[in-house]
C-alpha cells in the first residue's frame, strides 16, 4: 500500500495535506483498495461546517456504501467537483486528482491526534 510521508492519517482512512490555515482530505490509497472500484462520491457542500469524527459524505463502490468521517472540524471551502463525472479517480489516483475537499481548520491543535505516515502503515498492517 501507499502512504506517502508527509500527509497526516486518520484510523478512518482519510488523509489530510497542511495547506496553511486549511487542509485538503482524501481517501488513502489502503481504503479505495478496500471500498473496490468506486462508482459515486457524495461530497460535502461549500460553505459546511464539519466536527473531526462526524460524516461528511460517503463514497459508493461496486462493493459497499462507506462514510466519509471528518479528520478535522472547519469549514468546507472547496470540493473536487470533478469527482461527480469522475469518481474512479479515488481508485487511480487516492493523493492527487482524486482529493475530495479542502477544509479551513477551526482547531489546528486537532492535527496533533492524526497518525504520520508510519503511524497509518502500522494501523493497516496490524
Amino acid at each position: 500500500m501507499n502512504v506517502p510521508e508527509g500527509l497526516h492519517y486518520s484510523s478512518d482512512h482519510e488523509w489530510v495535506q497542511i495547506e496553511g490555515d486549511s487542509v485538503r482530505i482524501g481517501i488513502t490509497d489502503y481504503a479505495q483498495d478496500a471500498l473496490g472500484d468506486v462508482v459515486y462520491v457524495d461530497l460535502p457542500s461549500t460553505g459546511t461546517s464539519v466536527t473531526a469524527g462526524s460524516t461528511f459524505g460517503e463514497v459508493e463502490s461496486t462493493k459497499s456504501v462507506s462514510d466519509l468521517f471528518a479528520p478535522v472540524s472547519g469549514e468546507v471551502m472547496a470540493v473536487n467537483d470533478e469527482l461527480a463525472d469522475a469518481p474512479e479517480r479515488l481508485n487511480t489516483d487516492p493523493y492527487g486528482d482524486g482529493w475530495i475537499c479542502t477544509i479551513a481548520l477551526s482547531d489546528a491543535r486537532e492535527l496533533d491526534a492524526l497518525l504520520d505516515a508510519a503511524g497509518y502503515a502500522a494501523l493497516i498492517d496490524g
